[in-house]
């Protein structure tokens, strides 16, 4: 199964939010406005990470984080039947107070008839009173009724008149699947990266760790088919056998040593006067947890050393190679056995999910450009399969239109209004040609991308513009880092850039160029024209604004020659070439962009 829809209320910087879940989430967004309190929140619901008072928003007394799943499949359909909605889906809510701790509650949906709620089952354990409903038939036809057999007269009831009953989705007030805390593993397994992370945590044999996880399967794997390993582990289990007083059948051990028998009647001596003897009993390990004793991971870049030694780009590349041959092997084994490593023990009723789901956080520390993009092409593959990927980020390496669903802008506007997200589900470009939707999207390179973390976006046509404002900008003293200017291309790209602007919420500056020379045609002008007008009504008044050059910034600039070659240079000279006069109404204009 899949997290399809999560609402977080009330966590950390988070008033109410809910998103829309795909198999890659990549939030993104400036520094403290709450994206990692996204990801904690997930946790927090699966258990990976505790609750603090600081957890909750504020003032607030209560908080939440609900979950509903998709796509599941017979397993899970087992495990959580009580909750799946004719969708194929189920809904969990973990709820949270200051006062109690934590719970887990499912949605249920609930027939309309009060006699088919499980909370009147004490109502109906007469039988006087049960046989007057119209399941009597499915009660036993002698003896007491009991709570479980009414339940389960219901739960037939239901099942064949489903069609012809009305229901209602309501949060059950007892405990999920009657337990106060089941979400460690049953929906799955989490892996979690945070941003700051040493490799040897992750390299480690012991506890959940990636490394171990993939360590034990070759465990299994060998146990299962080398027999080298087998006679190994054989003459280990022998030795132990040896070492007790008793066989396993209860006889005597001839064959122990003597010297734990000495070491036994010494103590019994010591003691006698209370009584007791003493047995020593060797109580055998688990046999495959014995190959795991001192195995290290060694790295050899032409100096081998254990991995703590290496440089941290080094060290986050194993860690993500690691996720990614776990990811690997599991699928494998799903593909080659039916069922994950593990479920053969499970009981057949109540089945941990198979799901995975892997947690990144700024996944591109300490990685260059190149790798930033290697990685991300791996974790896109990751999430193609059957775990999902959640990830924040300030890289725009991370970024591409091609999975638009996927990004998930996040913003605090203010304390009070607290962390918001802005995504788009729809199609983004409603009607646009397959052809133009390429150009857009390869239009979106890593510079451009730039655009989503941006605090205000100023969008320019052309190389000249993306130069010399910014030049004047800090001639002016307005420069601002936090505002990202997009070099666009054209007038005839502005309106695309404007609409993914105004989709994701992100305010904007638009500068373009009113084209009006002298010496040009009517016939250009009236193009030109056409141009500023589709420009201007993309605009959304309460998220950008324009700015209109007179015909162009070299005119602005008082060039009164114009050059069709290296325009950029040419207008930058002249903007810091000594006794340059900056004019009243470009000073106006580049105010107004950098407000």
């Amino acid at each position: 199964m899949k997290i399809r829809e999560v609402t977080i209320h009330s966590w950390r910087s988070i008033r109410s939010v809910t998103l829309s879940v795909q198999d890659l989430m990549i939030f993104i967004g400036q520094n403290n406005h709450g994206k990692s309190n996204i990801l904690s929140a997930i946790l927090f619901f699966f258990g990976e990470v505790g609750l603090d008072g600081l957890d909750f928003h504020r003032d607030a007394k209560e908080l939440f984080v609900e979950v509903m799943f998709g796509d599941l499949d017979d397993s899970d359909e087992t495990t959580f039947k009580k909750y799946v909605t004719a969708q194929n889906t189920i809904q969990v809510r973990k709820v949270a107070t200051k006062e109690h701790g934590f719970s887990y509650h499912g949605y249920v949906e609930t027939p309309e008839e009060d006699w088919l709620k499980e909370a009147s089952i004490g109502a109906y354990t007469k039988r006087e009173d049960a046989e007057t409903l119209p399941l009597a038939d499915l009660l036993p036809s002698a003896g007491r009724i009991t709570k479980d057999a009414f339940r389960e007269a219901q739960e037939q009831y239901i099942e064949q008149h489903r069609d012809d009953l009305s229901f209602s989705y309501e949060l059950e007030q007892g405990p999920f699947l009657g337990a106060k805390n089941v979400a460690k593993g049953i929906f799955g397994d989490v892996y979690f990266v945070p941003s700051v992370k040493k490799a040897e945590e992750d390299l480690t044999t012991k506890g959940r760790s990636v490394f171990s996880a993939l360590y034990t399967r070759v465990i299994n794997k060998m146990s299962e088919t080398n027999k080298e390993f087998r006679d190994a582990k054989e003459r280990i289990a022998s030795l132990m056998r040896i070492l007790n007083r008793t066989n396993e059948d209860g006889t005597e051990n001839t064959a122990r040593p003597a010297e734990l028998t000495s070491f036994e009647k010494s103590l019994d001596e010591e003691i006698r006067n209370w009584a007791a003897t003493i047995d020593v009993e060797i109580t055998p390990p688990d046999l495959d947890d014995i190959f795991k004793i001192g195995a290290t991971v060694w790295v050899d870049d032409g100096i081998r050393t254990d991995v703590g030694r290496k440089g941290q780009g080094l060290q986050r590349a194993l860690i993500f190679a690691l996720v990614r041959s776990f990811a690997t092997l599991a699928h494998q084994l799903r593909q080659e056995n039916g069922t994950p490593e593990g479920d053969e023990g499970r009981g057949s009723s109540r089945q941990a999910s198979r799901s995975t789901y892997f947690v990144f956080e700024e996944p591109e520390l300490y990685l260059h450009p190149q790798a930033q993009r290697e990685l991300f092409d791996s974790l896109v593959e990751l999430s193609k399969g059957e775990s999902q990927v959640f990830l924040c980020t300030h890289s725009s390496s991370f970024i591409s239109l091609d999975r638009y669903r996927s990004i998930c802008v996040v913003r605090k506007k203010t304390v009070e209004e607290g962390t918001t997200v802005f995504q788009r589900t729809e199609e983004l470009f409603p009607g646009v040609r397959e052809k133009d939707l390429f150009n857009i999207a390869y239009w979106i390179n890593p510079d451009r991308g730039e655009l989503f973390f941006a605090r205000k976006v100023l969008l320019v046509e052309g190389a000249t513009d993306k130069t010399v404002l910014p030049s004047l900008a800090h001639k002016l003293g307005v420069f601002r880092h936090d505002y990202t200017l997009i070099d666009c291309g054209s007038k005839d790209s502005m309106p695309s850039y404007i609409q993914l602007l105004n989709t994701f919420k992100i305010p904007y500056v638009v500068v373009y160029d009113r084209d009006h020379q002298v010496g040009k045609s009517p016939d250009a002008i009236a193009s030109a024209d056409n141009a500023s007008r589709r420009v201007e009504s993309q605009v959304d008044a309460a998220l950008g604004q324009c700015v209109v050059m007179e015909n162009s910034i070299e005119e602005e600039l008082g060039i009164t020659d114009p050059t069709n070659r290296n325009k950029p240079y040419v207008a930058l000279a002249h903007a810091e070439a000594d006794g340059f006069s900056l004019a009243d109404s470009l000073r106006d204009k580049v105010k107004s962009v950098y407000a």
